[in-house]
């Protein structure tokens, strides 16, 4: 078992850094997590019944620990939220890194990474695991939990919806140009 999980780690922990890092948008919070992605591996290895490839059921228990710590932060928000009182636009802009800033410096990709932002959560999630990690429709479908038609729907809007924003810049660049 021992060199079974090793591998497993060395093949899967830099993927599953990145995958973590979009969801939080931190790199020691993403560190955290892979570790404690990790752990829960460690735990329930001798369940894992391959039903499933072990990237999907990797990607599956990062996807659970990332939307457990989300869940986390967005209570202790709403806690201190409370008590004090109502924070500007400013106070609440988050300061960490975003992907983009990785992941390449290519202008393309980075717009590509800002037009994301006007995805939906499930969007984003979708695009990530297709583009960004490879997996296939029947895969990120496992991972999400979804039937594969949803992850085709949601993956062709989110697709849409970047195009038209790129066209959209695009049309005020050229308008910009012009003027």
């Amino acid at each position: 078992m021992h060199d079974e999980f090793e591998r497993l780690y060395e093949q899967y922990h830099h993927s599953l850094f990145q995958y973590l890092f979009y969801m939080v948008r931190d790199r020691e919070t993403a560190e955290e997590l892979v570790q404690e992605v990790y752990i829960k591996v460690l735990h329930s290895f001798d369940t894992f019944e391959g039903k499933s490839s072990e990237k999907t059921w990797l990607y599956s228990i990062a996807r659970h620990v990332g939307i457990d710590w989300i869940r986390k932060q967005n209570r202790k928000k709403r806690k201190w939220l409370g008590v004090l009182g109502p924070l500007s636009k400013e106070e609440m802009r988050d300061p960490a890194p975003l992907p983009d800033e990785i992941l390449t410096a290519k202008d393309d990709v980075r717009e590509i990474y800002e037009c994301m932002k006007a995805c939906s959560a499930d969007q984003r999630q979708v695009l990530m695991l297709r583009y960004v990690e490879s997996l296939s429709i029947k895969e990120a479908a496992e991972v999400l939990g979804w039937s594969e038609s949803k992850v085709k729907t949601t993956q062709h809007r989110a697709v849409k919806k970047i195009q038209d924003l790129m066209e959209n810049r695009e049309n005020l660049e050229e308008r910009r140009a012009g003027d």
